[in-house]
């Protein structure tokens, strides 16, 4: 027997380090961002609705530019435009860096 529990807009996944709310996180194997703050072994819950989303937790020297591919730095825990080894992809720049260092990007589905 089965029963709808939600749309698969968030998930509740425990933090395996500090999360700070409003910060993007990978956790659970779930990429998403955070809906509150929650300390290591917490339940932290991850807003993982495909959308645009506007940051500054990006890697400051990449471009950014419109149409990138966007990934996870899960060491430095920072967006970036490198596909490097264990970076995940999570997304696609839609507006590019500013010069305040912030970009938009379109969150991708969870896979």
């Amino acid at each position: 027997m089965g029963r709808f529990v939600g749309h698969g807009k968030s998930v509740k996944v425990t933090a395996s380090a500090a999360v700070n709310q409003g910060d993007f996180v990978l956790a659970g194997g779930f990429f998403g961002l955070a809906v509150n703050s929650a300390g290591a072994g917490e339940e932290v819950v991850l807003n993982i609705e495909q959308g645009e989303y506007e940051t500054s937790q990006i890697t400051t020297a990449d471009a950014f530019n419109a149409g990138d591919p966007v990934y996870w730095d899960d060491t430095n825990k920072k967006l970036t435009t490198e596909a490097g080894s264990g970076n995940r992809l999570v997304g696609r720049v839609t507006v590019a860096k500013d010069a305040n260092n912030v970009i938009w990007f379109m969150l991708g589905p969870q896979v």
